[in-house]
């Protein structure tokens, strides 16, 4: 019994002691294993340079809409703020004094007419009876005045009938492109269209498709032209061009369209050269005046940049750099050139190889020169967003 009583003692202090130096060994294991770390492979792709500028909307057409013959304005047709298309009748101005002018140029014209037909039938009566020694040859003189006289007058009145159907068109006022109508500006039952006045009925603003205009820096200009091997740009070529915008609240630039017109020079007063794209603007929301930020690719095509993720950059005083995990397992510290920024990736144009083991998580733990075990991650669930 006192045998037994002494084991029983001692057992569970043995117990105790084993599990002790086991968890001692597995620190001790733990301590020596390098730390885990997250990386990914850069992605390969060719990406395009750009330039970011700050400019504003502005309107592809605006015009002033005046009343170019003078009468009551008799309606308006279309409520105020309407968005309307070429063609449509916007006004009317009282049609009764120059349908009336229309009736009686119409009428001078058949009046010329007939005097021709009766002078030419004269003309070939008189001419008979002078063979017939009948006539005088001065009675065939006056109708061939006659006759010449005739056709002068129908020209006077074919152009008065011009002028008739162009005044009575005048009438009708009707919008010269599709647009969006400001509100009108004279009420009907004014005269308008008096000497001298020139007052507006209404402005019609074109907004799709939609300018957005900017001034681009000599310093950019030259990195451009530089990138194009110092070639200028044809007529053909600027068309081409693509243009991306964005609204100071947007994100990136989801607006897209292309360049339309580049300055011949630079204005001497900012040393800028005015830069105007074209982009649709079907929902109309893009407004003359609206700041915008515009992007312009810097190069003619495309070069191959790798992408990492944004959180993997670090910066010292020597700039940007990566933390690579070696062949060996040792983190090494990579300075980079960083080129576009594409959603959640960064293109890198230089110091990286497309193999290389980039660290993205647990940097704190990833001194350069330390031994890590690096653990691959899909760089697609960490950029967020695709390039």
């Amino acid at each position: 019994m006192l045998v037994g009583s002494r084991h029983g003692r001692f057992f569970p202090a043995l117990v105790a002691l084993a599990l002790s130096a086991a968890a001692s060994a597995a620190l001790a294991q733990s301590a020596t294993e390098p730390p885990k770390v997250p990386v990914v492979q850069p992605k390969a792709q060719a990406v395009t340079n750009y330039v970011e500028l700050t400019g504003n909307a502005a309107a592809i057409n605006s015009a002033k809409l005046i009343a170019r013959v003078e009468g009551y304005l008799e309606q308006q047709h279309f409520p105020d703020g309407a968005v309307v298309k070429k063609g449509d009748l916007l006004f009317t101005i009282q049609q009764e004094q120059y349908k009336a002018q229309l009736i009686q140029a119409q009428s001078q014209v058949q009046g010329a007419t007939a005097a021709i037909d009766y002078a030419r039938t004269e003309v070939a009566r008189y001419r008979a009876l002078v063979k017939q020694e009948a006539a005088a040859q001065t009675e065939v003189d006056h109708w061939v005045y006659e006759r010449a006289s005739a056709e002068a007058k129908l020209l006077d009145a074919q152009a008065q009938v011009t002028l008739a159907q162009l005044n009575l068109g005048y009438t009708e006022v009707k919008a010269p492109f599709d647009g969006q109508m400001s509100k009108a500006l004279i009420d009907p039952g004014n005269v308008v269209g008096g000497p001298g006045q020139q007052s507006a009925l209404a402005e019609i603003v074109q907004l799709d498709p939609i300018y957005v205009v900017a001034n681009l820096s000599e310093q950019d200009l030259l990195k451009i032209r530089a990138n194009l091997g110092q070639a200028r740009l044809t007529l053909a070529d600027l068309v081409k061009v693509p243009v991306d915008v964005g609204l100071q609240d947007e994100t990136n630039f989801p607006r897209h369209g292309t360049l339309e017109y580049v300055a011949p020079g630079l204005d001497p007063a900012t040393g800028t050269l005015l830069v105007r794209g074209k982009i649709a603007n079907p929902t109309r929301d893009l407004l003359p005046g609206f700041f915008v930020r515009m992007r312009l690719p810097m190069q003619r095509g495309t070069q191959n940049a790798l992408l990492v993720p944004q959180r993997a950059l670090q910066a010292d005083q020597g700039g940007q750099y990566l933390l690579v995990v070696n062949k060996d397992g040792i983190v090494e510290k990579h300075y980079v050139q960083l080129g576009e920024q594409f959603g959640g990736l960064q293109a890198i144009t230089s110091g990286i190889i497309a193999n290389d083991q980039v660290i993205v998580g647990e940097l704190w733990r990833s001194s350069p020169g330390t031994k890590v075990t690096p653990q691959p991650t899909p760089i697609e669930s960490l950029s967020g967003t695709r390039p």
